[in-house]
């Protein structure tokens, strides 16, 4: 007797866990889904076995097509180190987007560009890091305070720690003291 409900029960479970995949791509995927989500991206890039760059956001999507793009969003961190592997600078934004195909990080939103050293704090509302030559760039309004003043303007192009910095379109006063006061 046993045998005779042990049978039926073994067939109804072996033909009722058969998935029509088809069926199950067009619930489950979307074409504009991304191909990759990550909790907690990091990216780092180094030099001679040394770190020279840091990449984090809390969470990430990447899309391979049409073109590989990474969008970053939440808690958005680049960090610069110095050839000794110091920490120069720092750069945060609510949002950001890495073009892999010509090396190029759009940072939008809440752009903080902090380089310890000079105590220089750079505000901006969109910024692009060109990997390739290693600079950063806007055409936005930039403010640049530091412990000598105020600096605005519109547009920006600096090295990618923010050490060096020339404002595209300077406004506003400066009081200089010294000729060798900016060196």
């Amino acid at each position: 007797m046993k045998a005779y409900c042990f049978i039926p029960l073994l067939s109804m479970m072996i033909t009722s866990c058969v998935n029509n995949m088809e069926e199950v791509k067009r619930i489950s995927f979307s074409k504009n889904s991304p191909d990759e989500v990550m909790v907690d991206f990091t990216m780092n890039y180094s030099e001679r076995g040394l770190a020279r760059v840091k990449v984090y956001a809390a969470y990430s999507e990447s899309y391979l097509k049409p073109q590989h793009i990474t969008h970053l969003r939440d808690s958005l961190r680049v960090t610069f180190y110095s050839d000794k592997g110091e920490v120069v600078s720092t750069l945060t934004a609510k949002y950001g987007r890495i073009n892999h195909v010509n090396n190029e990080i759009i940072l939008q939103d809440s752009i903080r560009f902090y380089h310890f050293e000079k105590q220089q704090l750079l505000k901006t509302e969109r910024l692009f890091w060109h990997q390739n030559d290693s600079t950063i760039s806007t055409d936005k309004a930039v403010i640049i305070t530091s412990p000598k003043g105020q600096f605005n303007g519109k547009g920006l192009k600096a090295k990618q720690d923010f050490s060096e910095y020339v404002i595209l379109r300077p406004e506003g006063t400066l009081v200089i003291e010294s000729e060798n006061e900016f060196k």
